[in-house]
């Protein structure tokens, strides 16, 4: 049996107790009742996802396709009862020009070069140099090579996520075609693992998948799904532990690795970028989660592209094919058998007991040229020129003319992509606030740390001007509460900044993977962070306010606690510009303190507004400044029904009424109401928000075409 095993060489040994899964399988009943059981009406998974979580996969003939091009594993796959596969991969309805949502990805890529600007006009720097090659379904391509020689950008190119000033020259095509691909279609593992630290494993898996997997999908299958797949990962034992970061310690950092794999291969995409996805691992935790992802690769048809740095020796013949770069350089593209092959016969063969890997990478390192590299000639030779020996034979030897050739052959398989169903808006946004809402509640930074200095600045306020009167120096004092209420309060919403560009990274990589748009994101946050702004505006608020009696009435603390908040949404409102304009979070606090200082000096308080110079300080940032409102807001509604005793002591028993100390003494526009002032400050906030999501917008669009489009020549 062991002969005839449709299992490839390098797979673990079949359970007897675990059947293998086998394309359009089983027994004619078993096939008739799985149709029938799909066909009553009931929810069907494999029409949206090839779902597969069984045993090993029959392996097709390598480099073959399926049938009119889709998915190896076939639109009329079956889970024969008792095989041990837990779900049913229904017939995939036909995409347009004959694809289906499941068509097999076959990807190619010719002479790319990729150039980064130098620094002060100096010439492009080049990081890829005419690298040919191809990725194709069933199998997992393995990009080696030392550090700096092009494997994350190459990785990055092949999935069209090249940053600003890198430019890309050469041909990529998906299925023989210039396209994007569709969602669901393609995921991408990132070396840095960025993920909310204070949910635990399994919430941030569920979380999740409640936003990628279609509203079709029963919430029970959501998350049976997701716990299948972290203990695929063997993440079993760590599912209630919190991922943790820079408070407090949670999961290790392999674990992290491992959930962020996991997090990318719920909608089991066809094609899976994975940038070290070793990294972090020891050599058992590797093998494993390897293993696993090449199982899937053969038994669901994923194509699989990874750029490992120093795989072991179990972890590399995981691998098909390798593509092995030095100095932006093809040194070899091949698999693996050919490789070592390709080494012997130009000098370089693998010693005995040594991993193939390692002698690779030893070989092509030049980062310590001192040291050199033995040839089977008995003499010696640097890096540097085992480099050259190597990229000059494979441009003119055999194992080039077969990646030609297989790219040439690959151009013509696969069919196109149709979009895959996913989560609704309304879901999406439900999902997001109550992440959202959650992640704020256990950040101890984001607000509850805010809440206790605002509690002790309304102490020390509170006993500072303590019933302050209704003498005529009253007017100043009051004046005095307000400003520094407006000013160092809101000042203080800074202080969530390091927490909200963790967010804001967390938003960029799910956004990349097309998991919701900027809308969701933006008014999720806004929905979750409300109820705690309310909580720092109230309770705070009220402290001062009746330690210091400014007015009296109900209405009046309302009024003040309302326009507290808005002020401190409007204040989060900028820094989430801030964030997405300067992601450090150093210079962010700095750049938004800057901003709120001069926004401050210019709020009408210590210079009134006649006393401002024109150009500039008064035009326009005195207008654009939500000081202006929020002060003018806060006076009309403290002193709009007081009166004061007169500063003149000429004549007995003369007051000043608050609406002339309103219109001489400090200046405030009259023409409106103290709601309107709150209007314009509600305004200000949407149109903050509105401009983070034009900013997002007009980012993604430049940046293909800074970074160099998919697919195209130059």
């Amino acid at each position: 049996m062991a002969a005839t095993s449709p299992l490839p060489r390098w797979a673990p040994t079949p359970s007897p107790s675990r059947p293998l899964w086998r394309w359009g399988g089983g027994t004619p009943d078993a096939a008739t009742a799985a149709a029938a059981t799909h066909g009553s009406g009931g929810w069907s998974l494999g029409s949206v996802f090839s779902w597969a979580t069984g045993g090993g996969g029959r392996r097709r003939r390598r480099g073959g396709a399926a049938p009119n091009g889709g998915s190896p594993a076939g639109g009329g796959a079956v889970c024969v009862p008792g095989s041990g596969c837990e779900l049913v991969a229904a017939p995939a309805s036909p995409g347009p020009g004959g694809g289906g949502a499941d068509a097999a990805v076959y990807l190619t890529w010719e002479d790319v070069e990729v150039t980064v600007a130098g620094p002060r006009g100096a010439p492009a720097v080049e990081i890829l140099s005419g690298v040919s090659g191809y990725a194709r379904p069933g199998e997992a391509l393995a990009i080696m090579g030392p550090s700096g020689c092009g494997k994350t950008t190459l990785l990055d190119t092949l999935a069209g996520r090249l940053g600003p000033g890198m430019d890309k020259k050469g041909l990529i095509l998906i299925n023989g075609r210039q396209e994007k691909l569709a969602y669901g279609t393609s995921a991408y593992v990132t070396q840095d693992n960025v993920l909310m630290s204070t949910l635990s494993v399994r919430e941030a898996v569920y979380y999740s998948a409640q936003l990628q997997l279609p509203d079709t999908m029963p919430a029970s299958e959501k998350r049976s799904h997701a716990d299948r797949v972290i203990r695929e990962m063997g993440l079993g034992d760590a599912m209630d532990t919190r991922i943790g970061g820079r408070i407090t310690k949670g999961i290790s950092g392999g674990q992290r690795k491992r959930v962020s794999i996991c997090i990318e291969m719920l909608t089991r995409p066809r094609l899976l970028f994975l940038d070290e996805p070793t990294s972090g691992l020891d050599s058992a935790a590797s093998y494993h989660v390897m293993s696993h992802i090449a199982r899937i690769a053969v038994r669901e048809g994923m194509t699989v592209v990874a750029a490992v740095h120093q795989p072991s020796g179990d972890v590399f013949e995981l691998f098909h094919g390798l593509c092995l770069l030095a100095a932006g350089k093809t040194v070899f593209f091949g698999t693996i058998s050919d490789a070592t092959e390709f080494f012997t016969l130009n000098g370089f063969p693998c010693p005995h007991l040594r991993s193939p890997s390692d002698h690779f990478l030893r070989t092509i390192n030049k980062d310590f040229d001192e040291e050199t590299v033995e040839t089977s000639k008995a003499n010696r030779k640097t890096a540097a020129e085992a480099i050259d020996i190597l990229t000059t034979a494979y441009k003119s030897s055999g194992y080039s003319e077969k990646t030609t050739y297989q790219i040439v052959e690959m151009k013509h398989m696969g069919a196109s992509f149709r979009r895959r169903e996913q989560a609704s808006f309304s879901t999406k946004l439900l999902v997001l606030t109550r992440r959202s809402f959650l992640n704020m509640h256990r950040d101890i930074g984001y607000y509850w740390m805010r809440l206790a200095v605002y509690m002790g600045i309304g102490i020390c306020l509170g006993t500072i001007f303590y019933q302050v009167g209704y003498s005529y120096s009253s007017i100043q004092s009051r004046c005095e509460v307000i400003m520094y209420t407006t000013a160092l309060l809101t000042f203080m919403a800074i202080g969530g900044f390091p927490s909200f560009v963790e967010d804001v990274k967390i938003f960029r990589k799910e956004r990349l993977s097309g998991h919701y748009g900027v809308s969701e994101f933006v008014i999720s946050n806004t929905l979750s962070a409300t109820p705690y702004l309310s909580v720092i505006a109230v309770l705070p608020g009220a402290m001062l306010y009746y330690l210091t009696g400014l007015t009296k009435g109900v209405d009046h603390f309302i009024y003040f606690v309302i326009v507290l908040c808005i002020c401190c949404l409007l204040v989060e409102s900028m820094m989430m510009i801030i964030a997405v304009l300067v992601p450090d979070f150093l210079m962010g606090i700095i750049i938004g303190a800057g901003v709120q200082g001069v926004m401050m000096l210019n709020g009408g308080f210590f210079r009134l507004p006649s006393e401002l110079p024109k150009p500039v300080w008064k035009y326009p940032c005195y207008y654009i400044s939500f000081h202006k409102y929020a002060v003018q807001g806060f006076y009309k509604n403290e002193f709009m029904e007081l009166s004061f005793p007169s500063e003149q002591l000429v004549e007995s028993n003369v007051t000043i009424s608050g609406i002339q100390v309103l219109k001489t003494k400090l200046q405030v526009e009259m023409g409106y109401s103290k709601w309107v002032n709150v209007a314009i400050l509600c305004g200000m906030m949407v149109v903050y928000r509105l401009l983070f999501f034009i900013i997002v917008k007009i980012t993604e669009k430049i940046r293909p075409k800074l970074g160099g489009r998919r697919g195209c020549v130059r």
